[in-house]
């Protein structure tokens, strides 16, 4: 089978479309013939393999896991003996990351507990852009306590692929949202129901004196002051990516103790996936709730370009990898 390796941390010129063995399910695994992925930052990090904490993670001195890909869309072509949910024929989506990653492949095998069955009224396309942004979505707006109708939420880096699902979830509920990024991503933003849209480049959200009830932050980079200068008194805010230096540090050690005696509550997300959270954003989509933003769609040939294409920034929404196109007809 085909699918994008790479051995060594560098840019996207490390990515190599090469012939692979064919993976075979153990008994709880299903194998997966891939019909589409998609770009996450976690992927990206570990392409460049920046930061000690990424090292750990992924391979101190080379890549531990030779295939990336978190998000999977595709159709199941066999079970393991102990498989009990999925049958051979079902179109499944889920996030793989878990368990070694692997969906930049046209095959991959994968927990029976990190999927579900995919809508009938889903494309693979959106299904593959939907599992972690939609999980990461979902999780970081229920982190502490959940936002609620009438509370105004900030989402900062909010025109990636997270963002436009807390905005649209966070609309259906009855909140009031602003979100901050480039302002060439304000049109979709509008277009989805952005209350207040701010440029970070020219605003810094924190130094506004407005207060938020919840903010939930995509590509954290202030201090815990910041953030708890932009809180209403019993105000949640939720890291769910950027800075892995310091602020991973006041967030995990010191803020505990600055915010011992305050009502105001500031973390990093613990991420989980499973099939239930899964099954939610199924339910979303089908009533209308929630859709992924798809930016454009690259062939498994051609992933190397399209983390080129993610690495500018200027993206809006998802980026998805094209892998078996004819599998799901």
């Amino acid at each position: 089978m085909k699918a994008i390796v790479y051995t060594k941390y560098g840019s996207p010129d490390v990515l190599q479309l090469k012939e692979v063995d064919k993976p075979t399910p153990k008994e709880n695994e299903v194998l997966i013939k891939v019909v589409a992925s998609s770009v996450n930052e976690w992927d990206n990090g570990l392409i460049s393999g920046k930061g000690l904490l990424t090292r750990l993670l992924g391979g101190l001195f080379k890549p531990k896991n030779k295939i990336l890909g978190a998000d999977v869309a595709g159709v199941i072509e066999a079970v393991g003996a102990n498989i009990k949910k999925f049958k051979s024929g079902d179109e499944v989506f889920g996030d793989i990351a878990g368990a070694g990653f692997g969906a930049f492949a046209e095959y991959v095998c994968a927990p029976e507990k990190m999927l579900a069955k995919k809508s009938q009224k889903m494309s693979f396309e959106q299904a593959a852009a939907l599992p972690q942004a939609g999980l990461l979505a979902l999780q970081g707006l229920r982190y502490k306590k959940p936002l609620k109708a009438g509370q105004h939420l900030l989402i900062n880096g909010a025109g990636g692929g997270v963002g436009p699902i807390a905005l649209q979830y966070a609309k259906s509920i009855g909140a009031t949202v602003t979100c901050v990024d480039r302002e060439e991503k304000f049109e979709m933003l509008h277009s989805l129901g952005a209350d207040e849209l701010i440029d970070y480049s020219k605003t810094d959200y924190t130094k506004t004196g407005n207060q938020y009830d919840y903010i939930l932050d995509v590509t954290a980079c202030r201090s815990v002051g910041d953030y708890k200068r932009a809180l209403k008194p019993d105000g949640v805010f939720v890291m769910i990516g950027g800075s892995m230096g310091w602020l991973i540090v006041q967030m995990m050690l010191i803020q505990p103790l600055l915010f011992k005696f305050s009502n105001k509550k500031l973390g990093i997300m613990g991420y989980r996936v499973n099939t239930e959270g899964l099954n939610e954003l199924s339910s979303l989509f089908e009533e209308g709730k929630v859709s992924p933003v798809i930016d454009k769609s690259f062939p498994l040939a051609e992933t190397a370009n399209a983390f080129r294409y993610y690495e500018k920034g200027t993206f809006t929404g998802k980026i998805v990898i094209a892998i078996n196109s004819n599998a799901g007809k």
